[in-house]
């Protein structure tokens, strides 16, 4: 006799229109009970257009009445808000204090390097008025969705991304919005987004202090945050306050990451420190948190970001940094 535990597995391939999760990972299962050789299964609507309802009820229906002893399958869908349904293990805040130093290149390639290991992985792009995400990953399509909810679009490696810019008419329109109105974008894109089941979700957060920052703070569960930085005394310092910010709010710092730390030359491999000496082991003394990488300035990391293809950048660089970081979290828990 079929169980729950085995309908649930086979529900874990049934695939969500438009996003390359299934109804188990993006938490839509609410309840599944067999008896008498029937299978009543509550799915939650969240976010699903009536036509990926019908189509969803279907494939349930069929996969359902496939298995040993099922001769009949009642699917019946309930109602639920995505804060309800996300179940996040990890949130990790990217930040620093000041703009250009890569943040958002460091929040992709984090996520890229998880999906990879096999972990399920989101991308909130809390960098509202400096969105730079969806670029990178090559992502143009408008988000999914009902009333009830919307769905992150997914990456080529199935990383779901949801940022202002994939909701814009053009991707260049300029975002001229007050504090306000910014902070309850970025609560929305939590509340609002069926994030689901996820191991990590990563939130690129824009530079500063502000309003931005501190929203994610003081509103989403944050796990933690990484500190990324570049060798100028001029960005160390502002940093600094980032830091110091991130203290205040009792949000632990996770690890901090040097970007455009060097160049390596390609006729001879000679390390080059275009942006000064190193200052990584002293701001991972500073802050307190392990040093989790030194990425270099990569002429084929820039060309694949500008391509919208970061998830096709490999190095022995980034593997250590996700070595690292993954190493951090660990300690953590």
């Amino acid at each position: 006799m079929t169980t729950e535990e085995q309908i649930t597995e086979k529900l874990d391939e049934v695939l969500v229109p438009g996003v390359m999760r299934s109804l188990v990972k993006l938490n839509l299962v609410r309840n599944i009970s067999v008896a008498d050789g029937k299978a009543s299964i509550s799915l939650a609507s969240t976010a699903l257009s009536p036509q990926s309802q019908d189509w969803l009820k279907n494939q349930v229906d069929e996969t359902t009445k496939g298995l040993p002893g099922i001769k009949q399958a009642t699917i019946d869908f309930v109602e639920a808000n995505p804060k309800e349904l996300n179940e996040v293990k990890h949130m990790v805040a990217i930040m620093s204090g000041k703009g250009g130093v890569g943040k958002s290149l460091v929040t992709s390639l984090i996520g890229v390097s998880l999906a990879r290991r096999g972990y399920e992985v989101g991308i909130l792009d809390a960098d509202i008025t400096g969105p730079s995400i969806p670029r990178m990953f090559g992502i143009d399509s408008r988000p999914a969705g009902s009333e009830s909810g919307v769905l992150p679009v997914p990456s080529h490696l199935g990383i779901g991304i949801m940022s202002v810019n994939l909701i814009l008419p053009h991707e260049d329109d300029a975002v001229i919005w007050r504090g306000p109105l910014i902070a309850r974008t970025i609560t929305q894109f939590w509340e609002d987004v069926l994030w689901g089941k996820l191991d990590y979700l990563l939130v690129d957060l824009p530079p500063g202090t502000a309003d931005a920052p501190l929203t994610v703070m003081q509103s989403l569960p944050l796990s933690g945050v990484v500190v990324v930085f570049s060798p100028q005394e001029l960005a160390a310092m502002v940093v600094r306050k980032a830091v110091q910010m991130a203290q205040k709010m009792n949000v632990s710092i996770i690890g901090v990451v040097e970007n455009m730390s060097y160049f390596l030359l390609p006729d001879s491999g000679k390390r080059m420190e275009l942006f000064g000496k190193s200052k990584a082991q002293e701001m991972a003394k500073t802050v307190g948190a392990p040093l989790l990488g030194q990425l270099p300035i990569d002429p084929e990391l820039a060309r694949l970001s500008d391509e919208g293809n970061i998830e096709r950048y490999e190095s022995q660089e980034l593997s250590s940094f996700a070595d690292a970081f993954l190493k951090a979290m660990s300690a953590k828990d």
